[in-house]
């Protein structure tokens, strides 16, 4: 008897597509000497004494499993700069744990609190793995649709038109991947407050905090009565130019946490002990080294949204992450057109905004965590395929 092996998948997995962003990435990737501003990844490498730190363990023999919490000196070390950085006090032994990328983090939250039918807000465009991360724990995402009008940003009343009896959670991101936007305290107040009147959960992926060019980064873990129904999630990925490394961290009240960690238990134990020791040096000693970091990205950052402006097309100055998100509607090309024919026909690979969901038709993220060489490049080649389009 003849078998298709994919008919041992569930229906829900064999519909769910592939991510948009490694599409384009794995397209690039058989072409020859094409410039990619399209994977989210610090073209960095982790700073040396994070390196150290990690090769100092592994020479001490540190390859054990640690707590499925993590290390506590790591709890410790988030918890402090946690304290510093949006004045939330945790608990390292009961309100933080170590995760295997803030991806991780996200993932066993949604399977930890989602009933089957619950639905979980996500404000759109948003990042790739929301979605499928809300249905496969048997949830329902509901789109909430932000605008370029709105900086897309989210407002109170955006939530209210897609809150229901089922709604258990919103997420958010910000700064965001792929807008670039940020919140202010004041505007996360309004979202707090939705919050606190529908008594929902607010999971708050805030792995770019440190990637915010101008004024301060804010958590609406900070405002009264959030931090008893927020999850924050985060990590060194993008901080520390730590992608490779996996180690994310995500913040609860210890009641709920101890939910969560009973997925992460049984899914994978504890992250790896020598990344928790670097990430340790990470938050420690490293700090000077983002600063520098991020110093490169904001010249970045300003040249490329010049040249987009001078190419016509419309942006907004993003004010966090690493991410331009242009308009490419003036060009006449849908989002998906626009980046295979800029591909092909000039070697420059982006990512379609329809990617991050519905709203993102009709624009494109280009990463600006690729070098100013590179991306002076590929700028000139797009220039020349808007020319050439006209």
């Amino acid at each position: 008897m003849s078998v298709n092996p994919a008919d041992f998948l569930t229906k829900k997995i064999r519909e769910i597509p592939p991510s948009g962003i490694r599409k384009f990435f794995d397209l690039a990737a058989d072409m020859k000497d094409v410039i990619s501003l399209g994977v989210g990844e610090p073209d960095f490498v982790t700073p040396k004494v994070i390196r150290d730190a990690a090769i100092t363990s592994i020479n001490a023999g540190e390859t054990a499993y640690t707590a499925n919490y993590g290390l506590i000196e790591l709890r410790r070390a988030i918890s402090k700069y946690l304290a510093e950085k949006i004045d939330v006090e945790y608990d390292p032994a009961t309100e933080i744990m170590v995760t295997v990328g803030g991806s991780e983090a996200v993932d066993i939250t949604l399977r930890a609190i989602i009933e089957p039918g619950d639905e979980v807000i996500i404000p759109e465009p948003a990042f790739v793995s929301y979605n499928p991360c809300v249905d496969i724990a048997g949830g329902v995402p509901v789109a909430a649709p932000t605008s370029f009008e709105d900086g897309f940003k989210v407002t109170p009343e955006l939530l209210e038109k897609h809150i229901t009896p089922k709604t258990k959670a919103i997420l958010l991101n910000f700064p965001c991947n792929p807008t670039g936007a940020i919140m202010t305290c004041e505007e996360l107040q309004g979202i707090a407050d939705i919050c606190i009147k529908h008594n929902l959960l607010a999971i708050s992926d805030e792995i770019y905090a440190e990637l915010t060019y101008e004024g301060q980064h804010s958590s609406i873990a900070a405002l009264d009565g959030m931090k008893e129904r927020t999850v924050i999630v985060s990590g060194v990925s993008k901080t520390f130019a730590m992608t490779g490394w996996r180690i994310g961290y995500l913040t609860a009240p210890k009641e709920l946490i101890q939910g969560i960690a009973k997925v992460h238990q049984f899914a994978l134990m504890c992250a790896p002990t020598m990344g928790q020791k670097a990430a340790v040096a990470a938050f420690d000693v490293a700090m000077p080294e983002v600063k520098k970091m991020v110093a490169e990205y904001g010249k970045r950052r300003k040249y490329i949204v010049e040249r987009f402006r001078n190419m016509g097309l419309d942006i907004h100055e993003p004010m966090g992450a690493f991410y331009a998100f242009p308009s490419i509607k003036s060009t006449g090309l849908n989002s998906e057109e626009f980046c295979e024919r800029l591909l092909y026909e000039q070697k420059v690979a982006v990512v379609p905004g329809s990617a991050f969901g519905e709203s993102g038709q009709g624009f494109i993220r280009c990463s600006y965590a690729a070098s100013m060489e590179n991306i002076t490049k590929a700028c000139d080649k797009m220039e020349a395929f808007l020319q050439n389009l006209k």
